[in-house]
């Protein structure tokens, strides 16, 4: 596989079963298969519906499907300018080291730039030494000072009726 044989397309609703499919195996990498709770019709509306702010990616390899990434604008007020969210980046494990997260990782930056964005973000688990080195090779930063925080179910529901 060489750089030009990878394909970056946007997603369209009718990838979304196959989002779907990636979504389930990066929570299997991640050892976090319990955790997805999407259905394809939450894929559907919530990716693809009137009210979304979110995209994503397809990657391809000959015209087979072998990743993608999910990534939504941000908004930085100390910039004063929108960032580049990325959400999910998966590339199947037998097309691991051949390109396709670069080229995804490329594009997404091209969009950044293209769209006037001041920063390109996302997280990476603390033990997935292989993503961090690939991350660091491309010139990304950790960002150590900085501890991320989530309200989800009980608790996110509490606050809102609070």
């Amino acid at each position: 596989m060489t750089t030009s044989s990878i394909t970056i397309r946007p997603a369209t609703i009718a990838d979304a079963a196959l989002i779907l499919q990636f979504i389930t195996d990066l929570a299997i990498y991640e050892e976090a298969e319990h955790e997805v709770k999407a259905s394809l019709t939450d894929i559907e509306t919530s990716l693809f519906g009137p009210q979304s702010s979110t995209q994503a990616l397809i990657c391809s390899v000959d015209d087979t499907a072998i990743g993608y990434a999910v990534y939504f604008f941000n908004y930085s007020t100390w910039l004063g300018k929108h960032g580049l969210y990325l959400e999910d980046l998966y590339v199947s494990p037998e097309f691991r080291g051949k390109g396709a997260g670069k080229a995804l990782l490329k594009h997404l930056a091209g969009i950044a730039v293209a769209k006037g964005c001041g920063r390109f973000e996302w997280s990476v688990l603390d033990w997935n030494t292989p993503a961090i080195e690939f991350y660091e090779a491309l010139g990304a930063k950790p960002q150590p000072e900085w501890i991320g925080y989530r309200l989800t179910g009980d608790a996110l529901q509490a606050l809102a009726r609070s």
